[in-house]
């Protein structure tokens, strides 16, 4: 830039390298900024053309459209000539009798009706949105919380919130702690070991377990069974990196009762373990409530004596306020029904 370009502007102001310009400013110089708009936002018309465009296809009346937009009738000519001019097409053919529509014209009506139609469905939407009625959910669960409460869950929240979708992926406790707390979640049905810093966790279920047996096994069908009788019995369990927590209180159970546990397989997600079991490949333990509906090749079995627990939570993201979405999910996962629903 040249000393003669910078001297057109005023003094105090300051160039794109950030020297200050000393000019100032004679009487009656006036001074415009015109910020440009980027260009992707620059268009040659606006959406009063298209508007008045759209009733005059409609119409194929001037005086017809005109009374329809309220507005007087040169107005509107002047606007659709303005409309014509900044697309470089006619867009109407004319005539004392009739208005007919170009090829332009018929195409562009049939580019502008689901526009216009989309932006009239905007308020409505966002509405929507901001009060919970629409969304997009992402809930990850464990085998124990599809097994018990959270088809419970489901069926009321869909119930009362059928424009909601939920994105549903089972996923064991530690995979979900990961998850939840790099924000790749919105909320998740876990195990829980221990207190998860940025985590916010409701009780839906906490119950003693009991153990699933083969149907052929000689303790089937005990009602006083002790974890002790079931020293020499291999058992189905699951990786203990998947949930530390509720493994080491099965090992904890075992020492209790002053056994060693053979661990046959471990297996992941839940209903293998069960299906193990049904081949008679060894036992696995099971909460009351997961026990409701079972393939007779099995049969469940109290425990008297040590015991595993098992505890089941929703938990989300403190300290972040969750979306209307999210919102109402969690409200329907932690109300006080939400975690007897499924259980009777």
């Amino acid at each position: 830039m040249n000393e003669g370009e910078r001297q057109e502007k005023p003094k105090g102001a300051r160039w794109e390298d950030g020297a200050e310009c000393s000019r100032e400013l004679h009487a009656g110089e006036i001074l415009v900024w015109v910020p440009v708009m980027p260009r992707e936002y620059q268009y040659p018309f606006e959406l009063r053309h298209i508007v008045y465009f759209r009733e005059v296809a409609r119409q194929l009346h001037f005086r017809k459209a005109a009374e329809s937009l309220a507005v007087a009738q040169p107005a509107l000519s002047r606007q659709i000539a303005q409309l014509e001019k900044a697309l470089g097409v006619d867009l109407l053919v004319r005539s004392r009798r009739k208005v007919e529509l170009t090829l332009a014209g018929q195409a562009l009506l049939e580019r502008v009706e689901p526009l216009l139609r989309a932006l009239a469905a905007v308020p409505g939407a966002v509405r929507a949105t901001a009060e919970g009625q629409v969304g997009h959910v992402r809930v990850a669960f464990t085998g124990l919380a599809m097994a018990t409460v959270l088809p419970g869950i489901l069926r009321e929240f869909s119930r009362q919130h059928p424009g909601i979708r939920l994105e549903l992926n089972e996923s064991p406790t530690a995979a979900q702690l990961v998850a939840l707390q790099a924000g790749e979640l919105a909320c998740g049905f876990f195990h829980p070991d221990a207190p998860t810093p940025g985590l916010q966790t409701r009780v839906l279920l906490r119950e003693r377990n009991g153990v699933l047996l083969p149907a052929e096994h000689p303790l089937a069908g005990r009602t006083d069974l002790r974890l002790r009788e079931l020293a020499t019995t291999p058992f189905v369990l699951f990786p203990r990196t998947h949930n530390p927590g509720f493994y080491d209180r099965v090992l904890a159970a075992f020492a209790k009762a002053g056994v060693t546990p053979r661990i046959a397989e471990e297996v992941w997600p839940r209903a293998n373990a069960v299906g193990l079991v049904c081949a008679g490949l060894g036992a696995t333990f099971m909460c009351p409530s997961e026990a409701r509906q079972l393939p007779p090749e099995v049969m469940f079995c109290p425990l008297v004596g040590p015991a595993p627990e098992s505890r089941l939570v929703v938990g989300w993201r403190s300290g972040v306020e969750p979306d209307p979405a999210l919102a109402a999910f969690l409200a329907a996962a932690t109300e006080p029904e939400a975690g007897r629903r499924a259980v009777r």
